[in-house]
């Protein structure tokens, strides 16, 4: 039985793909070295993950799924669609990173949002009525030479168009992108032959089939699939499906030709039972029996059954072993967890764990005595003694949590007033002047800061000294915000590595990797928490540096905490409880923390759920139910607010649209959105729901180093007064600054407070 994994990590086990990326755009007009030096680390790393995939037991190796920035973004190179704004010629690897990052003037980057229901972020292609297109296949030729030149048995793997298409977005208004779906099939067609000769199998990515699809798209899908099947031959074409079951879409693969059909058994175990139906006899099914988006161990016996099943229908030659989807969002390797405790890191399987464990499921399932040495019936024996005694440990239970939580009442997730009769309150309270000017709540992390931090967790910088340093580049950055006439201040967190890791290093129930990054977007990586067991708060979390800030002021400083949604999504979540469960526990912790920080004179708190969108299921049957208790989580953790604290949220970089209504849900006094990317666009969720509280539409993006003007961000705060009533619209940036440098923090900010200053002017006349 073969083994094959749908992608792999990118950036490498010390992030070496990260330092290189961000040399080379530090290296400014000077590049060329850098360019080169950035594209040999990603050849080394690619050659070097495909060897270790192969120790670890997995026959056949993903070409294609490497990217230097985001896979969508590839895509849309190798099909031509640079945007007309960006300037033609030149370096084709500058213009990739223009089209990501933004350049200078009219440059301004793509869209970027989540990944289906992921924490990564992809690049919206830009497509036009009569868009055409000019394929080119070179640089998967190219890495088809790097695996070919190291012996390696390799498939290439690419965004299949129907999800290429479904995730575009149409720049024109009234023009229908799924009219380009034949040219863009078409063009795939051109870069599939030119691959058809080179690849054993070419692996086409439609997670939208896990969708609900609108009536009239599985025809056309399934016409476009049947079109690129007889373009690639001889090559196999793998159909891969994941983040859900795909019956209902069942009529876009049934009876076609494919060489493999893949599924996504993690997520929607029950869809095999009805899927041998669908293939013909040259068809093989890869089974993604290994979770592919959590760290925990794979239940052995559970993932040998659908194994063995799919083997008396169609024989060991017919079933391949896979993860449930692409290992990008695990971790690389357990190797350098040597901090972890023990009996949780035996729980653990990293991407080259789990490729371990794909090798002897696939032998197993096989028939076969041994694999790789390992007898398989002490395997799994060795397997399910691991999980129980897992299951069974002690400090994974928290009686007083528990009792808490059954405690909860309805009463608990509602403020005490409604926002009508607080907002009277919170204004009186505050006297903030129309279009308050804000940020999200981190400011730039620079070299200083992570030295320092860096210093104090190694132990080389005493508590005093590291406390020292915190309160300099607080008092620093507060008199920034008093300088540049911001109305409502943040602390910047310093002492924050990460918006979830830090509230994770403060609860219970939590423990952290010394190595697990894992990629966001870009050179941007995270390392998630893991949630072992049951969550709760044994002290204050933020109380002291929000009070701190706010003693350096007069101006109201806001208090900054991670949502629980948020939390949740962001962490490795334990697998044994259901997740609404989880993310309560974590409510609770920080309804204790709202508290505190009201007592300790606090007026105004953020509490962050950009992840409320990303959680939610792909199919519509399932989504009420999740947004019901996502929604109850938010309301728990700000319930013990006082009508005069104002509660903030923030949200960014995900399709809200469908969802405002579940928004408004929340109550929160004041949410800020991610909305300069698309100039506003997001804002038409707005027209159609009157939305009721006070919103904040982002007036530039922080994840471009391009300085907008004033006049820019001007043009967009009267697009939002457009839709939203000017007494209820707030000016921010779109999204925390920590990634950005000071030089054009300032900058901007400088040019944000000006355009809010002109929109009074212009709005308020009077």
């Amino acid at each position: 039985m073969l083994t094959h994994t749908l992608g792999f990590p990118r950036m490498g086990a010390a992030r070496e793909l990260k330092k290189a990326l961000e040399t080379y755009w530090n290296a400014g007009a000077n590049n060329r070295e850098a360019g080169r030096a950035l594209l040999d680390t990603a050849k080394a790393l690619r050659l070097r993950h495909w060897t270790a995939q192969v120790q670890a037991g997995i026959d056949i190796v993903p070409v294609g799924d490497f990217s230097l920035y985001d896979h969508m973004l590839d895509m849309a190179m190798r099909l031509g669609l640079a945007p007309a704004r960006f300037a033609a010629g030149g370096d084709p690897l500058d213009l990739y990173f223009r089209m990501a990052r933004g350049g200078q003037g009219d440059e301004t980057a793509m869209e970027m949002t989540k990944w289906f229901d992921t924490n990564y972020h992809y690049i919206v292609p830009e497509l036009t009525r009569g868009q055409t297109f000019t394929p080119d296949a070179s640089d998967l030729l190219a890495q088809l030479d790097e695996a070919e030149a190291a012996g390696l048995r390799a498939k290439i793997a690419l965004p299949g168009p129907c999800t290429f298409l479904h995730l575009a977005k149409s720049v024109d208004d009234g023009f229908d992108r799924f009219e380009l779906l034949p040219a863009l099939t078409e063009a795939y067609a051109d870069i599939l032959g030119k691959l058809a000769g080179r690849a054993e199998w070419i692996q086409l990515d439609e997670p939208v089939l896990a969708l609900d699809l609108p009536q009239f798209l599985p025809r056309r899908f399934r016409a476009a699939i049947e079109r690129l099947i007889e373009a690639a031959r001889p090559a196999r074409v793998m159909l891969a499906t994941y983040f859900g079951g795909v019956s209902q879409n069942a009529d876009v693969y049934s009876g076609l030709p494919l060489g493999a059909l893949h599924l996504d058994l993690c997520r929607a175990p029950e869809q095999l039972a009805g899927v041998y139906a669908h293939l013909t006899p040259e068809t093989a099914l890869s089974l993604g029996v290994v979770d592919g988006r959590n760290i925990w161990r794979v239940d052995a016996e559970q993932a040998l059954r659908p194994l063995q099943n799919a083997v008396e229908h169609l024989g060991a030659a017919r079933v391949m072993a896979a993860p449930s989807c692409s290992l990008l969002h695990c971790p690389m390797s357990l190797e350098a967890e040597t901090s972890l405790d023990p009996e949780i890191r035996s729980a653990m399987a990293f991407a080259l764990e789990k490729c371990a464990e794909l090798r002897t499921l696939a032998d197993c399932a096989a028939g076969l005595e041994t694999s790789r040495g390992v007898v398989c019936a002490g395997w799994l024996a060795e397997n399910r003694r691991a999980r129980e005694a897992w299951a069974a440990n002690p400090h994974r239970r928290n009686d007083v949590v528990r009792t808490r939580l059954a405690a909860v009442t309805p009463r608990m997730l509602t403020r005490a007033q409604p926002y009508p009769e607080r907002a009277k309150l919170q204004r009186a309270a505050l006297s903030l002047p129309p279009l308050p000017t804000t940020t999200i709540g981190s400011f730039p992390q620079t070299a200083e800061v992570r030295a320092a931090r860096a210093k104090f967790r190694k132990g080389d910088m005493t508590d005093e000294a590291y406390d020292a340093f915190l309160r300099d580049t607080i008092r620093a950055t507060v008199g920034i915000q008093e300088r540049l006439g911001l109305d409502v201040l943040v602390h910047g967190e310093p002492e924050r590595n990460d918006m979830v890791e830090h509230f994770g290093e403060k609860l219970a129930g939590f423990c952290f990797t010394r190595n697990g990054w894992v990629q966001s977007y870009g050179s941007r990586c995270v390392k998630p928490p893991v949630i072992y067991g049951d969550v709760s708060r044994p002290a204050p979390m933020t109380v002291a540096w929000s009070s701190y800030a706010q003693s350096l002021t007069k101006k109201p400083m806001k208090g900054m905490l991670t949502g629980p949604v948020t939390i949740l999504c962001w962490s490795f979540v334990r697998d044994d409880q259901p997740r609404a469960e989880t993310c309560a526990q974590i409510a609770l912790a920080l309804r204790d923390e709202v508290a505190d920080l009201q007592a300790a004179g606090i007026r105004i708190i953020q509490i962050d759920e950009p992840a409320l969108r990303e959680g939610m299921p792909l199919r519509g049957r399932d989504r009420d139910g999740y947004l019901r208790w996502a929604v109850d989580a938010f309301r728990l953790a700000v319930g013990s607010a006082a009508p005069q604290t104002q509660i903030h949220t923030h949200m960014c970089y995900c399709e809200f649209n469908e969802i405002v209504e579940w928004i408004a849900k929340l109550d929160a006094d004041v949410i800020s959105i991610e909305a300069s990317r698309s100039r506003m666009e997001l804002l038409s969720a707005f027209r159609r729901f009157r939305y009721p509280n006070e919103i904040g539409p982002g007036v530039y993006d922080i994840h471009s180093p391009r300085v907008p003007d004033a006049r820019e961000m001007l043009e967009l705060i009267h697009r939002a007064a457009a839709v939203i009533p000017k007494e209820r619209l707030w000016v921010n940036p779109d999204c925390g600054l920590k990634t950005r440098a000071w030089p054009e923090t300032l900058a901007s900010l400088t040019n944000m407070v000006q355009a809010a200053r002109l929109a009074r002017v212009e709005l308020f006349p009077d």
